[in-house]
């Protein structure tokens, strides 16, 4: 630990969660890094030998192949179907590459397939698909380029009724944002900004200019760079009258409640990264209450001044996203995927409601467990 980093104070501020009973139409957002699409894809290519039939005694002639229909093991409509098909879900880590439309398309047709019989299609539960997939060609080199990438998945009615758009931004290049602007609502309410984040893993290897290729840095650094665009993009959005959900991997654990059984110190330049985080991204009063590590230097930084809403609606309560794989279930985990919303939204009474899904089923095959909010909608 250096000076730059204090302790999370010991205080911490009791909140009273929102009113639950509130009857205007809500908007759910789930939040999943799957690490990597293709187990929640069919298989795309079956043995050799299911195309040469023996020849049928009685005719003399080849069978054709029989037709089997593909199940998936790991469904994402079936998790959709489970939550009673929610408005909004982002998904982190695709690991799909650049131009690669056949994957894309094939995402989209398993996410409206239907399960069984009874599954009936209808704009209520069927889906839009919009990704923003990496085109650093110095920094996404590895795995042949199936690397980060998001996608927004969308419900269709509430697509073509409150969104207005969705992008991404042009200071990142690697996947890891896409904005869904809603349309105004009534004209007390503001109108809402989901981002959907996979943020970026601070290491010591190097970080490429993507123009030219040359070192310019680390991952560190990059993660650094990283907070700043995201905090000014989230602060240009408020600016316009937009209030801003953040949902997604953000790869930060925010104080000792997030870590397990230890936070990460080691080596000190993830102190530093918590740091910066916590300081541009929250104010005195949600650092407080989430023991968060923060800088103690003079220096300033803008702040999106946002809410941690776990840490708001569930105190202390040490629950983690990240478990992974190369270790026992619950004996080594994060919190590292996060919900975060403007200020003023949770000052206006909007959040209903959020949670962790880390049962058995939920699980999945990542190494990642989903998240969401639900808050008062669009009229």
């Amino acid at each position: 630990m250096t000076r730059d980093i204090s302790p999370p104070p010991l205080k911490r501020r009791k909140l009273v969660p929102q009113d639950s009973e509130n009857k205007t139409q809500s908007l759910r957002v789930f939040s999943w890094n799957i690490n990597g699409v293709d187990a929640f894809l069919p298989p795309t290519t079956s043995k050799i030998t299911t195309f040469f039939k023996p020849t049928s005694p009685a005719t003399g002639r080849v069978s054709p192949p029989q037709t089997k229909r593909v199940t998936v093991t790991n469904s994402l409509r079936a998790f959709l179907s489970r939550h009673s098909w929610p408005e909004v879900l982002f998904l982190q880590e695709l690991k799909i590459k650049q131009g690669d439309a056949k994957t894309v398309a094939s995402l989209l047709t398993t996410l409206n397939t239907p399960l069984s019989t009874s599954d009936e299609l209808s704009d209520e539960r069927t889906y839009t698909l919009d990704t923003v997939l990496p085109r650093d060609k110095y920094n996404v080199r590895g795995f042949q380029g199936k690397l980060y990438g998001v996608g927004a998945i969308l419900r269709k009615d509430f697509a073509r009724n409150h969104v207005a758009r969705t992008r991404e931004v042009d200071w990142d290049l690697e996947g890891r944002v896409n904005i869904v602007e809603l349309k105004q609502g009534t004209e007390q309410d503001r109108p809402l900004a989901l981002i959907n984040i996979y943020a970026v893993n601070g290491t010591s290897s190097p970080y490429r200019s993507p123009a030219t290729g040359k070192v310019v840095g680390t991952r560190h650094d990059h993660k650094i760079a990283f907070h700043s665009r995201l905090r000014d993009e989230c602060l240009a959005l408020e600016a316009q009258g937009y209030n801003v959900v953040v949902a997604g991997d953000l790869n930060i654990a925010r104080g000792v409640l997030d870590g397990h059984p230890n936070l990460r110190t080691y080596p000190t330049q993830h102190c530093l990264n918590r740091a910066d985080f916590n300081t541009k991204f929250f104010g005195e009063e949600d650092n407080e209450r989430a023991q968060a590590y923060v800088t103690t230097n003079n220096e300033k930084k803008a702040c999106f001044d946002a809410v941690d809403i776990f840490r708001a609606l569930h105190g202390a309560e040490r629950r983690y996203t990240y478990h992974p794989r190369t270790a026992h279930w619950g004996s080594s985990c994060d919190r590292v995927d996060l919900i975060l919303v403007s200020k003023r939204l949770w000052d206006e009474g909007r959040i209903l409601g959020t949670g962790i899904l880390d049962s058995p089923q939920e699980r999945g095959p990542s190494d990642h467990v989903p998240l969401w909010v639900e808050l008062k909608g669009p009229e």
